[in-house]
């Protein structure tokens, strides 16, 4: 029996930044959120700053790098704007994601193939800041290849289609969606890129994903900020973090597949 790679959880912290600015002023504080959830065991955080500033600001951004102990991720658009704040924030990691002003959430993968000449000397310029850049993509396999002929070191793979068609009940989707997620999972490896996965995840299907082992971090947000509300940061994170521990105790028993 192999043991599988440790496997990182990265805690989204936007929906307390759309509860606090739905009345306004500073409260609830996603920075204080953060600090709970690391307290707790989360590995990470992670932050979208859009370009509407809908939910987290710029100076929820700085607070963020300055006061957590763990490593903070940048979710944001591939804009000039962007790159500045990024550049001049210095997270530990960028996670470059598809942004449209209409949209209630990311709803799609970045399209790396289509947008390559624009993505290449941004990505250059985060990697040479030495900032890691994560690709939020689809688990297809022409945008996997293009992640890794675009030297990013890390992809996200967008779980959501495969997560809303398990919620929703439709198996022969969700069917559909795991199959690509567990070979785009595989050739993004044998590409040598870092795999991790979000968008949509809740406990069932965060076991569910943890037990492929060349997955290395989720990260989760909206799911947990809503039990959050019924339980606490500490308690929801203690529930993820021992529902990834069995689904990755099913890839060691798999010996690591």
């Amino acid at each position: 029996m192999s043991k599988a790679p440790p496997l990182r959880l990265g805690v989204n912290v936007d929906h307390v930044a759309t509860l606090r600015n739905a009345r306004g002023g500073g409260r609830p504080d996603p920075v204080r959120l953060a600090l709970a959830a690391i307290a707790a065991g989360a590995d990470g955080i992670t932050a979208h700053l859009r370009e509407d500033r809908r939910h987290i600001r710029d100076e929820d951004m700085a607070r963020l790098k300055a006061e957590i102990s763990k490593p903070l991720n940048f979710e944001m658009a591939a804009t000039d704007d962007m790159l500045q704040i990024s550049l001049a924030t210095k997270p530990h990691a960028v996670c470059l994601v598809p942004e449209r002003r209409q949209e209630l959430t990311t709803e799609g993968g970045l399209d790396v193939v289509g947008q390559h000449n624009a993505l290449a000397p941004f990505i250059a310029r985060l990697s040479d800041a030495g900032i890691r850049v994560s690709l939020f993509i689809a688990a297809d396999p022409r945008q996997i290849e293009m992640a890794a002929k675009l030297k990013a070191p890390v992809i996200e793979i967008h779980t959501g289609g495969w997560c809303d068609a398990v919620v929703d009940g439709h198996r022969d989707k969700a069917a559909a969606e795991w199959k690509r997620i567990v070979e785009g999972v595989r050739l993004a490896n044998a590409a040598g890129l870092e795999v991790h996965a979000g968008h949509g995840l809740d406990y069932e299907t965060s076991e569910t994903i943890s037990a492929l082992s060349g997955i290395r971090e989720l990260n989760i947000g909206y799911f947990m900020m809503g039990e959050a509300l019924f339980v606490g940061i500490a308690e929801t994170v203690r529930a993820m973090r021992a529902a990834m521990d069995r689904g990755r105790a099913k890839a060691e028993g798999a010996g690591g597949a």
